[in-house]
């Protein structure tokens, strides 16, 4: 699980729930004419401007945000020079025989064991990478739409409670209502938009960030073992997806070693 992405959106929502509860009556801050406009509205909107599959899809990636499955960079790149020593050993035909977690590795290595050439091997994996961060990008797309119909629904609400808040000046009673209708949704849509959606949409994106590099990694691997290059020369060359501390780290293990 990302811890991170949990402590941000519950610490976030209980200092909200701490402020509203310090006040005298909470359940003010509940009003469901308000909750139907902004998240109706939202979501009505994200209807018409994606697709139902769209939609649906962007649940699924939404769940990236919560969790952590993608492997570090340094590991994989350690990896694929396992896998290269054992293709310089034994030739290309024993990748076959090595089974690795992540299904685009394990693709490029069938690839690699099947005798495609270096040319089908790039133009394959680069396809996969292309069309995998399109994916991404929609759902990531869905959050942003939200994030920004949010904020406008609750303008609208805001408008609608001032018309009926004016249309009633004559009857006391019916103020108080109307104005909690027109504040209360300006609340729901900022905090739709700049708690939930924005966020997660940010994370969304930092996770399509970190799967490019891991996919990026496999593909310049397995172009360089159609190539025949060595495991020494390759892993100089992949070392350079690494953040400059890791670097420095395991340059130092290396020494050490």
């Amino acid at each position: 699980m990302d811890i991170a992405t949990i402590i941000g959106l519950g610490g976030g929502t209980a200092l909200v729930l701490s402020a509203i509860l310090i006040g005298s009556n909470p359940l003010v801050f509940l009003n469901m004419p308000s909750m139907l406009i902004v998240v109706g509205g939202t979501i009505a909107t994200a209807c018409i401007k994606f697709t139902l599959a769209d939609m649906l899809n962007s649940m699924k990636v939404a769940m990236k945000a919560f969790s952590v499955k993608l492997e570090a960079p340094d590991d994989i790149i350690q990896q694929m020079i396992t896998y290269t020593r054992i293709a310089k050993k034994d030739g290309l035909i024993a990748l076959e025989s090595q089974h690795p977690q992540d299904p685009f590795c394990a693709k490029a290595l069938r690839f690699l064991a099947d005798g495609y050439d270096e040319e089908v091997v790039a133009d394959i994996l680069n396809k996969d990478i292309r069309l995998t961060l399109q994916r991404h990008s929609v759902g990531q797309n869905v959050f942003k739409a939200m994030a920004s119909s949010a904020p406008a629904f609750g303008m609208i609400g805001t408008l609608i409670g001032l018309v009926q808040m004016l249309s009633s000046m004559s009857d006391p009673a019916a103020i108080g209502p109307s104005m909690a209708v027109a504040l209360l949704t300006t609340l729901y849509g900022a905090l739709i938009a700049n708690l939930v959606c924005l966020p997660l949409a940010d994370k969304l994106s930092l996770r399509s960030q970190q799967e490019l590099i891991n996919k990026s990694i496999v593909r310049e691997a397995a172009v360089a073992i159609t190539q025949g290059v060595s495991p020494m020369v390759l892993e100089e060359s992949l070392r350079i997806y690494l953040a400059p501390k890791i670097r420095e780290k395991t340059n130092g293990e290396k020494t050490n070693g």
